[in-house]
Parts: structure tokens; C-alpha cells; sequence
């Protein structure tokens, strides 16, 4: 497995992100799901000492308790939220119909997420879309409880996480003060969900009613993948790839060709880019950064979806 992936359970045949861990029927709720997945342990905190054995004050290191692994060096501000309680909440908060879709580990537990599919379903352009919500939990002090929407166009299984102006797709619930304060704070995810997928049904509108021509869709994929003054032949050659890869999904992806060619169509393709494109280099960090993705939107799509409100 994945040195990035260290476990993780998906529901269903499709493997998400990278072809990894272990498929089960159903996962009714958090519970179930943080044991499919491997993620029912706790993490304690133990003091942190020099190398004289002098211990540093201030400062304690995060470590799971039933291998010793040590995740993160924290202040004593930082206060631990275990797996179950990070995600416990959302049993509740997601009510009858909520499906959880993955769950894992990555990085050696470092960072964890569970990932349900609402019972809601949205229907914008014609197009059946389906929202999800992403819920993240660090153990190294690198980040906060997240929460975040991400939108699926079925009939391609693309990402549709846009940053929009109108309304926030990620929220965080920091380490610090009083965590169960936070979480019960945080059931107001479901109303800021409901505003996000409103205003990116508005967003969608307007993309459809934006014409664009096949120059400007060359010159917005210029824009997504400039070529910089000193490129080499062999970064020139990867650009133009990259180039030519959004124009092939733009103009001769299946799914795109009873859309009219509007910006809707543009950000789809894009979409379709970012969500599935094999990278020119595959690294270390590629599933991590698949994650990251999901999580914070992709820049690509954002970028796109800039120029194209822009113009």
C-alpha cells in the first residue's frame, strides 16, 4: 500500500483516488466506519525531553497509543480530538439517508477523514449532482477539524468543489478551547451545505448563459498552463500536453456533447481534467495531494471558473 495511504474502507466496487483498501457493503455509520477503515484508536499525549532527558516545557508529543507512533510535537494549547469524536457528531448532525462513502488514514496517521454522500439530490443544467461532505482530523498539529463540500456531477463522477465569492465550501473547527463547544457549533454544517450548493446552482446558470468561442477556449487554456520565457523544449512539450488534453475533453468528451459550448461546458472539461488526468509526475505526496484537493477545491478548476466569470 501506499506510503501516503496507510488504510482506509470504501462502500461499493469503484476504489476512490487511488485503487486502495478495503471494500465493505454498507457502513451504517461513524462507528462502523472508523473500524472498516482501521481508524479505531486513540491518541494520548506524553511529554516531550531533550536529548539529556530534560523535559521541554510547553510542549507534548501526539502519539497513538497501541503502536507508539509518534504523529506530531503540539503546544499545550492544543487539545487531541479522537477519531470517534471528531466524527462522532455526524451520525446526528446527517440524520436518515446519510451514506458513508470512504474513510482512512493517511501519512501514518497523521491525518484522518470520513467522507458521506447527503440523501439530498440536486438537479442543475439538467444534470443530477450529488453532494458530499468531507470531514478531516489531524493529529500532528498541522490543521484543523475540517468540513467541506464536494459536489459530484454523476453522469462523469467529477469534482464540481468551486470556490465561489457567494458562499463557503470549507469550514474548520481549530484544536484549541473547547472542542465539544466547537462540534455543537458545527451543526450548522447542514445549512451552510444547503447555501453552497444553492449558489453554485446560481453559478451554473450563469456559466450556461456565457457563449464562448473556440478562441477563447484556446485562450483559456492558455492562461491555466502558460509557458514560462526560459522553458525548456522538454517543459514546452509537457504544457502542451497538458494543453491538449483539456481541449480533447472540451471538445470530444461523450458527456459534453449535448452541452452547448458555454462556460458550463468549459468548467466540465476542466472539471473532468483535474479530477481524473494522470499527472506528468507521479509523487511521493500524489495521494495526499488528491486528498488536499478534494478537501481545499483544485486551483485548476478555480482558475477556469475565474476566467470564465471574467470574460
Amino acid at each position: 500500500m501506499s506510503a501516503e495511504v496507510e488504510s482506509m474502507m470504501f462502500v461499493g466496487r469503484d476504489r476512490p483516488w487511488h485503487g486502495l483498501g478495503t471494500m465493505v457493503e454498507e457502513a451504517p455509520d461513524s462507528r462502523e466506519a472508523l473500524i472498516a477503515a482501521g481508524l479505531d484508536w486513540d491518541v494520548v499525549q506524553k511529554p516531550v525531553y531533550t536529548q539529556d532527558g530534560a523535559e521541554i516545557p510547553g510542549y507534548f508529543a501526539n502519539v497513538r497509543l497501541h503502536d507508539g507512533n509518534v504523529l506530531g510535537v503540539v503546544t499545550n494549547r492544543y487539545k487531541v480530538v479522537q477519531n470517534r469524536d471528531a466524527f462522532a457528531f455526524t451520525d446526528e448532525l446527517l440524520g436518515e439517508g446519510v451514506r458513508y462513502e470512504t474513510a482512512g488514514s493517511l501519512m501514518g496517521g497523521r491525518k484522518t477523514w470520513i467522507l458521506a454522500k447527503l440523501p439530498t439530490r440536486y438537479i442543475i443544467q439538467g444534470e443530477q449532482i450529488l453532494p458530499y461532505l468531507v470531514f478531516s482530523n489531524t493529529h500532528d498539529g498541522s490543521g484543523a477539524i475540517k468540513i467541506a463540500m464536494t459536489p459530484i456531477r454523476v453522469v462523469c463522477n467529477n469534482t464540481l468543489n468551486l470556490a465561489l465569492d457567494t458562499a463557503k465550501r470549507c469550514w474548520s473547527i481549530n484544536h484549541t478551547g473547547d472542542i465539544s463547544a466547537k462540534l455543537e457549533d458545527a451543526r450548522e454544517t447542514l445549512f451552510m451545505a444547503e447555501d453552497y450548493m444553492s449558489e453554485l446552482g446560481k453559478g451554473f446558470e450563469e456559466l450556461s448563459r456565457k457563449k464562448v468561442s473556440d478562441a477563447a477556449v484556446e485562450e483559456y487554456i492558455k492562461e491555466i498552463f502558460p509557458i514560462a520565457d526560459d522553458a525548456t523544449s522538454t517543459m514546452e512539450k509537457n504544457v502542451m500536453r497538458l494543453r491538449n488534453d483539456i481541449r480533447k475533453r472540451y471538445f470530444y468528451a461523450p458527456d459534453l456533447q449535448g452541452v452547448r459550448k458555454n462556460g458550463y461546458r468549459f468548467i466540465n472539461a476542466v472539471s473532468d481534467f483535474a479530477t481524473h488526468a494522470a499527472p506528468i509526475r507521479r509523487t511521493k505526496n500524489y495521494q495526499e495531494n488528491l486528498f488536499n484537493k478534494t478537501m481545499e477545491g483544485n486551483p485548476i478548476t478555480d482558475k477556469a471558473y475565474r476566467l470564465v466569470m471574467a470574460s
